[in-house]
């Protein structure tokens, strides 16, 4: 990865938020799918690592991009959580309570919400793509002139970013939220709605076992890079080095 050069945003007459989707890193409320092999505390704490990552990531896109976005937090199961209100001290972001049955619904509202505050583009990432390039969210910004709707593609068929130009709620209804079909569904679902699409480049989540020790790969690969061109915190590198070693050792 070559150095990260700051240029101008690709807005110049909007005003963008971009939203942060997160779960507070409880223990057995996160990331079960890793459990076993992972403790739920393991994967708890590997999963606060990857909101923080998130969030910083995002901050950085702000300072060295100039990115035109107001950041925000949206927290489950509520924006009174400890861990939230810290990362609100720390990191300079506006929480928001996700509210709603499933995914879809929680979206929908949050989209519905900051549109209403006069925002023109609005994205939303998950925070399980800890490496991802921040050139994303330049061309997701960028796409938004042209497009009312612009999805980031993950591995596992689903997505890692959705941005808008409006609030649209029925793209969000009858969608089988965690299966391989979101994706698909999505955009077929966008294309009887008429809303004109784009998608990003493909890039891995982390659900599964698989989807983890790809990252650990990853990370072991970044870090043999020079400093100023990695892309994995020094926090998260040495939590998934940490959990290999474990792993190999219960194997």
């Amino acid at each position: 990865m070559k150095p990260l050069t700051p240029h101008p945003s690709p807005l110049t007459s909007h005003h963008a938020a971009l939203v942060v989707f997160a779960k507070a890193p409880t223990p057995g409320q996160v990331k079960t799918r890793l459990c076993p092999p992972l403790t739920h505390d393991e994967a708890a704490t590997l999963h606060g690592s990857f909101v923080l990552d998130t969030l910083e990531r995002t901050k950085t896109a702000t300072t060295l991009f100039k990115l035109p976005f107001d950041r925000y937090l949206a927290c489950a199961p509520s924006s009174t959580h400890v861990f939230f209100k810290i990362m609100e001290e720390r990191q300079s972001v506006t929480l928001l309570d996700q509210t709603g049955d499933d995914l879809g619904t929680r979206m929908a509202q949050v989209f519905e919400n900051l549109f209403s505050r006069g925002y023109k583009h609005v994205l939303i990432v998950g925070t399980d793509v800890p490496a991802l390039p921040l050139e994303q969210y330049t061309q997701a910004l960028t796409l938004l002139n042209s497009h009312d709707l612009v999805l980031g593609p993950a591995l596992d068929g689903g997505y890692y970013l959705i941005a808008l130009n409006r609030s649209v709620p029925d793209l969000f209804t009858g969608i089988p939220w965690s299966t391989d079909q979101v994706l698909k569904l999505t955009q077929e679902k966008a294309s009887t709605l008429g809303l004109k699409s784009a998608l990003l480049a493909p890039w891995r989540d982390v659900d599964t076992i698989d989807d983890l020790q790809a990252l650990v790969e990853a990370s072991t690969l970044d870090a043999k890079r020079p400093k100023r061109d990695q892309s994995f915190s020094s926090r998260t590198a040495g939590a998934l080095q940490l959990l290999a070693k474990r792993l190999r050792s219960r194997a």
